[in-house]
């Protein structure tokens, strides 16, 4: 390996492309000491994971239900945060200037699709992370601060999406932001949410449900694109806008 912490990382992750050249994003992607094998079904896997043990003859692994991926656990049920990395959200303490504001909701908004309406629970906290805002910590933010923690304590196991059957999204619109889930089959794939900026606070009613359903399909278009999807709204009228003789330059 080359020498030196710098290249070190660089050089591993080259290597284990390298052994893996002919396999990667087939049934197997790496990342730099991670392996992750995928199947579509058991058999199917034990053959993929026979595959890459031959491989990796001096390796001593053996088949697990459920793995460690980048801050995830991955198992047949979904995916869910890794209880080891959330810690260290949960011990963070009360921050004291603009940039451990940022750096708490830096590492809170990595795990912000699971967590339901993340973007309007820390309003209060991103509020003083604006230019020329006054740094006051006050009871709201104390509250944003513990129930986004309370939220990665308690945070759902999300289904894996499968892109050969149909989407479900509920997208929901107030004066505070915008509300998405994505669901499947009855179980929830992810959230998220969107603070409104300042000319979108100025949005009617129909504009604003509208922007909704614009930003989820924008979002999640790596799932939706060229699937099937059903989209649900409470605001019955955008269903006409296609027919509308004329609209506006949001629409």
């Amino acid at each position: 390996m080359s020498f030196g912490l710098t290249n070190a990382p660089a050089f591993f992750m080259y290597m284990m492309n390298s052994v893996f050249m002919n396999k990667l994003d087939k049934f197997v992607v790496v990342f730099i000491d991670d392996i992750l094998i995928y199947s579509k079904n058991e058999e199917e896997h034990e053959e993929h994971l026979r595959i890459v043990l031959t491989q990796l003859r001096e390796q001593n692994s053996t088949p697990s239900s459920a793995i460690s991926f980048l801050g995830h656990i991955l198992s047949e049920k979904g995916v869910a945060v890794d209880p080891s990395k959330v810690e260290c959200v949960l011990n963070c303490k009360q921050p004291e200037t603009v940039t451990e504001i940022r750096s708490f909701l830096g590492l809170a908004g990595y795990y912000r699709r699971f967590i339901k309406d993340f973007s309007k629970t820390a309003k209060p906290m991103t509020s003083l992370t604006k230019k020329n805002a006054k740094y006051s910590w006050s009871p709201n933010c104390e509250e944003a601060f513990q129930s986004l923690k309370r939220s990665l304590t308690t945070a759902p196991v999300l289904a894996k999406p499968n892109v050969t059957k149909p989407f479900d999204v509920y997208c929901d619109a107030s004066g505070n932001g915008l509300g998405c889930v994505l669901m499947q089959e009855g179980r929830v794939v992810a959230y998220v949410s969107h603070q409104l900026r300042k000319h979108e606070a100025n949005y009617p009613t129909h504009d604003l449900e509208l922007a909704a359903v614009v930003h989820t399909l924008k979002i999640w278009r790596h799932y939706l694109l060229g699937n099937t999807c059903h989209i649900y709204t409470d605001h019955k009228s955008l269903k006409y806008i296609l027919t509308q003789p004329e609209l506006n330059m949001r629409q």
